[in-house]
């Protein structure tokens, strides 16, 4: 049944879904109680990491005489998510000792770079959700059982999420930290880029190349570089700092002017939501250059960084698009914490092309 949960994003009520994660565990503990009890529940319950209890309805079931099976069907709410609307499957068969052993089948991915889900050949079931089903299983019996997690949808839908980027092929991944879908949650974009940054880790990459969007990524293209990429939306900082951790000796960071102009004085998430500073930024840097005021107050008055950009050119500014982009590696650099880091920042306009 659908979530009577909602959130209020940029002034909307939006409504809350399950992940995949629940879904499997759903469909695991529907199909042990069957198989244990003798018939399925209409419906079955199930606890989240994010303490919401769902009530979820059960859907295809069958009982053989050494298996039993049924789906949840996956309910993202108002969530744009491939994965909205799939029948999600667990099969469950008894076991000669008492342990529960999850693995995926038909639709369900399959890792190809180890170290951030799980080892290469195993299915893409993250470790929250097999948590998740080990738990319910446990409640209702203690005995040892094989469950398969499968997807028939799985392999078609998989082609239109990120899980090629991150090494996993053959289908969907069995995902979710909280077991509840916020819709356009941040939380849940940042991870999926992370899992990316880790799976180009795993390839035993040294650098790697940043773009918050589609138009970087082309530029960076154009340049011919050689190292792998991540589209990192807005999150420029928390995304460098990531590659930090991780150990990358160096990161390239190929950004429009309108994103890194605001980088370039301290905002390093760049959603212009969270921060619209573009003029504010052109300015100081007209500033410390020793700009005469028409100039400052013409390209204030600017709407687009586009616009202003075209003045700063025409009136023979450039090197505050220069300086721009060193106060841009600067700035990444405080953030961090580590003045030695390699940072570069290649700067571009739509109109210009590369700064």
């Amino acid at each position: 049944m659908k979530l009577d949960m909602y959130i209020v994003k940029e002034g909307k009520k939006l409504r809350c879904g399950y992940t995949t994660g629940s879904c499997a565990a759903g469909a695991a503990k529907a199909a042990a109680t069957a198989f244990f009890n003798g018939s399925f529940p209409e419906f079955i319950e199930i606890d989240t990491p994010a303490e919401v209890v769902l009530k979820l309805k059960v859907e295809d079931p069958f009982l053989g005489e050494d298996y039993a099976s049924c789906c949840i069907v996956k309910d993202a709410g108002d969530d744009p998510d491939a994965t909205d609307g799939m029948q999600i499957y667990a099969r469950i068969s008894k076991r000669t000792d008492n342990k529960v052993v999850i693995d995926g089948g038909d639709g369900i991915g399959r890792i190809t770079r180890g170290g951030f889900i799980g080892e290469v050949g195993e299915a893409a079931i993250n470790p929250v959700p097999r948590r998740m089903i080990e738990t319910e299983i446990r409640k209702v019996t203690d005995e040892g059982v094989d469950i398969v997690i499968y997807a028939p949808m799985g392999r078609e839908v998989g082609k239109k999420t990120f899980n090629a980027n991150i090494g996993i092929e053959g289908g969907i991944s069995i995902i979710g930290t909280k077991g509840i879908v916020q819709p356009m949650s941040e939380e849940a974009l940042k991870e999926s880029i992370f899992r990316e940054i880790d799976g180009i880790d795993s390839s035993g990459a040294e650098e790697i190349i940043l773009y918050p969007g589609n138009y970087g990524e082309e530029v960076a293209k154009s340049l011919s570089r050689k190292e792998q990429g991540v589209k990192i939306s807005n999150f420029i900082g928390e995304v460098i700092s990531y590659c930090y951790y991780k150990g990358f000796k160096k990161v390239t960071l190929v950004g429009h002017i309108g994103k890194l102009c605001k980088v370039s004085i301290g905002g390093f998430n760049t959603h212009s939501r969270t921060c619209d500073i573009r003029m504010e930024s052109l300015v100081y840097y007209l500033a410390i250059n020793g700009a005469p005021q028409d100039l400052i107050l013409q390209v204030q008055k600017c709407v687009t960084s586009e616009e202003a950009l075209k003045i700063i050119l025409d009136r023979g500014y450039k090197k505050v698009i220069d300086d721009m982009k060193i106060g841009c590696v600067e700035r990444l650099k405080k953030y961090i914490k580590d003045t030695s880091y390699d940072i570069e920042v290649i700067m571009y306009s739509m109109e210009y092309g590369v700064l």
